[in-house]
């Protein structure tokens, strides 16, 4: 399965995401990242999302920041937005007979209880969004295993 990860602007949650589901897919998923804004194109994660997956052994070093586009529709099975805003943002981009899925990514963790992953660029918790994807991660993972 091919899945793209989409927050704002590429530094802190999707490519967060990421390396977390490619870190627990192993083979079973194929993972990128890109945001809805293109501000940070080329550059690699925020400093802070680095450090905060790195002491979870997820590493994002490697990942650089680019942006959606319509082409993605084609290329991934399934589009999952970190909030509503980035789900509505990615929506706006959907080619005239797409279907590609495009979902909310804790919609696969119910038991969490939210339904959106808060951009720690702005909230600063870097902890609460790890264990918020990681939650996530592993119901989307338990949801394609089925």
């Amino acid at each position: 399965m091919r899945v793209l990860c989409v927050c704002l602007g590429n530094i802190c949650r999707s490519p967060t995401a990421e390396a977390v589901l490619r870190s627990m897919g192993g083979d079973r998923i194929d993972v990128d990242s890109a945001g809805t804004a293109g501000w940070h194109r080329g550059k690699p994660p925020y400093d802070p999302a680095i450090a905060a997956a790195k002491t979870r052994g997820y590493d994002l070093s490697g990942l650089r920041a680019r942006q959606i586009t319509a082409e993605d529709f084609d290329a991934f099975d399934l589009i999952i937005g970190m909030d509503a805003q980035n789900v509505a943002d990615i929506e706006l981009l959907r080619p005239d007979g797409s279907d590609t899925p495009v979902k909310l990514f804790l919609g696969y963790a119910p038991e969490v209880g939210r339904t959106e992953i808060p951009d720690p660029y702005y909230t600063g918790d870097f902890d609460e969004a790890l264990d918020l994807i990681e939650a996530a991660a592993r119901g989307l993972l338990n949801a394609i295993r089925d």
